[in-house]
């Protein structure tokens, strides 16, 4: 990602540390040295004391005592000399005295090219350039009152000597914290990161409906805190998905309830007469022909009633599927709109469908297996697919086969139902899904359909406005309904 907290973490990290060692440098150029010096006044000071109170106390010959002189010279990267210009000898840490005495000589008569940095009534400390070597030196020269001059002097070149040296040891130390810094870095902000990617991938899934999606990497840091917001909060975006649906339904049933109502009435009633009239005419027949004898013979007696007992069933069954399907164009029934899975639904209506199936010496195939989530009432989603199996168990011909299938595709589910038979004719595809209609009248009448399934199959796809319709082949018919996924 271009603009990832993994990279910028890195970057400010980086920059921080690069930051630091420039100043580190700045600070070391301009600043190193005059904090030296200051440093090497003091030490002078000092230096100047302990030499002023040996020559007091007169143990300036003292081996011991010129020793430690020496010591303490050395440490400080000192030069020094004590001299009687008037008794012509003096005393020093160094062997080439003549140039001490030429320094201290060119320091008494103020020659060109010295800055004083302090001044007192016992000492002055400068800093001067030697003319023979061109070396910068710093200095203090003092009297004492026996007639003694002292003169220490520290060369300045090891001041730049250090401050090189330590430019050297501080771009070798500050390449070296960088990139440790980098895989220190790198390997924090991977783990701080892992956690946030896994949570951006959690919002885009949420962002699409997908509920299935939680947040697992855990944690009780802030992160691992969020996370679990997360997860309550695809709980509660899935529940208010879920009743939005079903609001959303519910409106759009009342602005097509007003539309169908009357209409809805009119044909009902008239249906209902048209299909009531045969079965109450068979019952009322055969009832008539018990009543005046018609037959003494048992059997024949049995088969009257057996007559009115079907018919009877028939229009028992009829009514049943009138009432649903009324309450379904009516609106009396709410839709539910939840979220369940397909495959399960299908290999349920499979199972309670066992037996008819082994009695139509049917073969079912559905191969689907994984789990395939939509939206939709549940309840109607099955009678649904039980009137498709039902009617392509009626109709099954030739090899019985039922194939039924999951397909899914962009933001739906579709499912088809296909059955090895005689396709339907083209004429009569546009009616099929109306109340009462039958393509094959007596093969209808035959296994007691109505007409209704398609029907009620019609009114609840129309109620959770998603597609349906069915396709003809050579070797059968299919019925397909789609529902959405997200």
């Amino acid at each position: 990602m271009k603009y990832s907290i993994r990279k910028q973490m890195i970057g400010i990290f980086v920059g921080l540390i690069v930051c630091m060692i420039i100043g580190l440098f700045i600070i070391n150029a301009f600043f190193l040295q005059p904090y030296y010096v200051e440093n090497k006044k003091e030490s002078f000071v000092k230096m100047y004391d302990d030499i002023g109170k040996v020559m007091d106390d007169g143990n300036i010959q003292n081996d011991s005592v010129r020793n430690t002189l020496a010591y303490t010279a050395e440490r400080y990267n000192f030069s020094y000399m004590v001299y009687n210009f008037a008794e012509r000898q003096g005393y020093s840490n160094v062997r080439d005295t003549e140039k001490l005495l030429q320094q201290l000589t060119g320091v008494l008569l103020n020659q060109p090219g010295s800055q004083m940095l302090e001044k007192t009534d016992s000492y002055q400390i400068i800093r001067f350039n030697d003319v023979d070597s061109g070396s910068e030196y710093l200095a203090l020269w003092g009297e004492m009152g026996n007639g003694y001059n002292i003169f220490i002097r520290s060369p300045i070149e090891s001041i730049r000597e250090s401050i090189m040296l330590f430019d050297r040891f501080l771009l070798l130390v500050g390449t070296s914290v960088i990139v440790a810094g980098i895989l220190f870095v790198w390997y924090f902000s991977r783990r701080l990161t892992e956690p946030l990617m896994e949570l951006t991938a959690l919002s885009v899934r949420m962002a699409d409906l997908d509920f299935d999606a939680k947040y697992t990497s855990g944690g009780k840091n802030e992160i691992g805190v969020l996370g679990e917001n997360f997860n309550v909060m695809s709980q509660k975006l899935e529940e208010a998905v879920s009743e939005l649906k079903s609001a959303n339904y519910r409106l759009q049933q009342d602005i097509e309830k007003k539309e169908k109502l009357e209409k809805m009435r009119t044909d009902f009633m008239g249906n209902v007469s048209h299909e009531l009239k045969t079965p109450i005419a068979l019952i009322q027949g055969y009832a008539e022909g018990l009543k005046e004898g018609v037959s003494d013979d048992p059997e024949s007696m049995q088969f009257y009633c057996d007559v009115i007992i079907d018919e009877a069933d028939k229009m028992n069954q009829m009514v049943k599927n009138l009432m649903t399907l009324n309450q379904l164009e009516f609106g009396d029934q709410d839709v539910q709109f939840e979220r369940f899975d397909l495959t399960e639904l299908i290999k349920g209506v499979l199972q309670s469908m066992e037996i008819l199936i082994q009695q139509k010496d049917a073969k079912i195939q559905f191969r689907t297996k994984e789990p395939v989530y939509v939206w939709a009432d549940e309840f109607k989603a099955e009678q649904v697919l039980r009137n498709y199996v039902n009617n392509a168990l009626n109709h099954l011909d030739g090899d019985k086969v039922i194939d039924i299938k999951i397909l899914c595709h962009d933001e739906k589910a579709k499912v088809t139902v296909f059955n090895t038979g005689i396709p339907i004719p083209e004429d009569d595809l546009p009616h099929i899904w109306e109340k009462f209609y039958k393509v094959d009248k007596a093969h209808t009448r035959e296994y007691g359909g109505n007409g209704i399934g398609l029907s009620i199959v019609k009114a609840i796809m129309d109620s959770f406005h998603q597609e349906y319709g069915v396709n003809n082949y050579d070797n059968g018919v299919e019925f397909w309904f789609e529902l959405d996924r997200k």
